[in-house]
Parts: C-alpha cells; structure tokens; sequence
C-alpha cells in the first residue's frame, strides 16, 4: 500500500483546492467572490473551475443580477465525498498512516 494511496489528482493544485475548501463550506459562491478570495486571474481560475466540472466535483448556475450576468458555483455531492476523501488520505500521510 502506498502511503499517496487516496489522494485525488484532481486537488492536486492550490486553486482547485482552495475552491473545493470555500465551496464544501458554502452554498454557493459567484466567480467574482473566489477569484478574490484565491487571488486567482480570470483565466486561470476559469480553466481550474472548469476541470472539476468535468469531473461532477462542482456545478455551475448562470443568472443575471439586474442587468449583469453572474456566474456561480456549487460543490456537487460528489465533489464534497472526494474532496472529504483526500482530506482523509493528506491526513493519515501527515500522520505516518
């Protein structure tokens, strides 16, 4: 058994893993809020959030606030399970297993 056994690739990076910790603990955040919150350019967090779409990690809902689209993010049941997971596996490696 391998002491990286169970951590996920997919949080591999500080922006995706930044988003999944602000998004597991809220409903749902707009764009805006995590490109502050991570200091992250809008390209680089929109490819990040893009890859845990593909995943089923995160969901995405598109509205208009007055006159202004607005874009916003949710962590799917799914996200939450494997992102509690390689919590769990950063964990037991931080510990010795």
């Amino acid at each position: 058994m391998s002491i990286i056994e169970g951590l996920n690739k997919a949080f591999e990076n500080k922006f995706r893993i930044g988003t999944m910790a602000i998004l597991v603990v809220n409903d749902w955040v707009d764009f805006n809020t995590l490109k502050k919150l991570l200091d992250a350019s809008d390209g680089n967090l929109a490819s990040h959030l893009t890859a845990l779409e593909k995943k089923e990690y995160i969901r995405l809902k598109k509205e208009f606030v007055g006159r202004k689209p607005r874009t916003s993010y949710q962590a799917t049941e799914l996200g939450k399970k494997e992102f509690q997971a390689h919590l769990n596996a950063l964990e037991k490696l931080l510990k010795g297993f």
